[in-house]
């Protein structure tokens, strides 16, 4: 499997995401423009809107590491080729083999 990721078409519903600088933890960018560890409030964005979001992202260093567009439905749910590496960040649990 390659480390390169896809480029995503801009009809393609996407997220923001990246890793807390402060902590390595995975965070997603919510529709509001902050950062959450929650996966299920992540932001769905398209077009132009969605490169905006991730060009302010790329400005955050000192608060996301690395971020970079994640493919999902448009109800929010992971998706597209990289589906099991997506789903294992979004559950700390199956990541880490713990969970508490």
């Amino acid at each position: 499997m390659s480390s390169v990721r896809p480029r995503l078409k801009p009809e393609t519903p996407k997220a923001v995401t990246g890793w807390a600088t402060a902590t390595g933890l995975s965070v997603w960018l919510t529709a509001e423009g902050a950062w959450t560890q929650d996966a299920s409030r992540l932001g769905v964005f398209t077009g132009d809107e969605a490169e905006a979001r991730l060009a302010a992202a790329l400005k955050q260093e000192g608060v996301v590491t690395d971020p970079y567009f994640m493919e999902v439905t448009a109800d929010g749910r992971i998706s597209g080729r990289e589906t099991l590496r997506e789903s294992m960040r979004a559950e700390p649990a199956l990541s880490f083999g713990g969970g508490e």
